[in-house]
């Protein structure tokens, strides 16, 4: 005689295999995006709790996602897709983390030119020693990030990434490697953009040092230079710096542009 309440689940291993593919490949590139992910890719964030927030985001994420591809689990082309998704995720990542060094690199150019950069202190994001200065600004852009929900943009794009690019369709283009090498190049350029207000000023300052020190040879200019270049070098600073969250803004409306442009 049958259990009443007795059932049998028909579950065959496709099924099975679609179930977990429609959950792991969006998984896997999730999980390499908040690998690198400012603020949440740093130290301070613990590898478990960066899982979870993998976990948890691809869920929520997987059914407005477009069809998985069904492969074999056990297959060579199963882990060349998982290290696909990963790199993938990485690099959206990798354009974000570009911006927070823009500001790093400039803190670091301001404070050898105002003769603050002997004040040194762990980055515990890091652990590495950084500058004084180069940490106030990394502490700014990690709170404007936040405060303008760019971490809620960025886990837009990368749901919008699967529609962009497919999984098991190919790989980011190679002319959007090319450009996001090139971001090098930019990080440069605009961390000098934003430190040159600072090292003009200390220029000018500089030059009259130099202009008394040879109208004045006896003048002690190292005992009196150094205290009044790190003072003006405050100064500029403090007059500066209300401009950066524009800059900031502007700088990652950019990158979310590029972004978007992965093909």
């Amino acid at each position: 005689m049958e259990p009443a309440l007795g059932f049998i689940l028909n579950i065959d291993g496709a099924e099975v295999s679609s179930w977990v593919s429609r959950f792991m490949w969006p998984f896997f590139r999730v999980a390499g995006f908040f690998m690198v992910l400012p603020l949440f890719g740093t130290r301070l964030v613990t590898a478990r709790v960066r899982l979870l927030l993998a976990f948890f985001t691809a869920i929520v994420v997987t059914p407005i996602l477009p069809p998985m591809p069904v492969i074999d689990a056990l297959s060579v082309q199963t882990m060349l897709v998982i290290a696909q998704q990963i790199l993938i995720g990485v690099a959206f990542a990798f354009v974000l983390e570009v911006l927070m060094q823009v500001f790093i690199l400039s803190g670091q150019v301001v404070a050898m030119q105002t003769g603050l950069g002997m004040a040194q202190m762990v980055d515990p994001s890091n652990g590495v020693n950084v500058a004084v200065v180069a940490q106030w600004f990394l502490i700014f852009v990690n709170l404007m990030f936040i405060s303008l929900n760019g971490h809620l943009v960025a886990i837009e794009i990368i749901a919008d990434s699967f529609f962009m690019i497919p999984v098991g369709h190919g790989f980011i283009q190679t002319d959007i490697l090319w450009h996001i090498a090139n971001l090098f190049h930019w990080m440069i350029s605009a961390a000098v953009v934003l430190a040159l207000p600072a090292v003009t000023a200390m220029l000018v300052v500089n030059i009259a040092f130099g202009v008394m020190a040879r109208l004045a040879p006896q003048l002690n200019i190292f005992a009196v230079g150094f205290p009044v270049t790190m003072m003006l070098g405050l100064i500029v600073l403090w007059i500066t710096f209300s401009g950066y969250g524009n800059h900031f803004q502007r700088l990652l409306y950019e990158l979310f542009q590029f972004m978007r442009s992965f093909r």
